[in-house]
């Protein structure tokens, strides 16, 4: 059983930081590509950024310049540093990762969590 965890989320003003956690646990071989998903209300799920295996990062654009992701292939974990951020970056973040098990690549997802950014 493979299990994702986030942690870090919580309210912030307008221009502060957050530090969001993803911690990948189980039966896994491997760890391909991760990624950050975020859900606001009434709004579809967007991707927010990704980074592959090897630590290429890449974003999207409204977040481009103001957060950041990385990994530690070797504890299985990803985070995303968010600065100078904005009230419309108020979402449920997802860990989402494609991971290696006994049974092949399996895209997994975390229960998400929560980031308030309000004055």
């Amino acid at each position: 059983q493979v299990q994702l965890v986030e942690s870090g989320g919580g309210l912030v003003q307008p221009g502060g930081s957050l530090r969001l956690s993803c911690a990948a646990s189980g039966s896994i071989f491997n760890i391909n590509g991760m990624r950050w998903y975020r859900q606001a209300p009434g709004n579809e799920r967007e991707w927010v950024a990704g980074i592959t295996s090897g630590g290429m990062p890449n974003y999207a654009d409204s977040v481009k310049g103001r957060f950041t992701i990385s990994r530690d292939n070797a504890k299985n974990t990803m985070n995303l540093q968010m600065n100078s951020l904005k009230p419309e970056d108020t979402a449920v973040y997802y860990c989402n990762a494609e991971i290696v098990t006994g049974r092949g690549v399996v895209n997994y997802w975390g229960q998400g969590t929560q980031v308030t950014v309000s004055g």
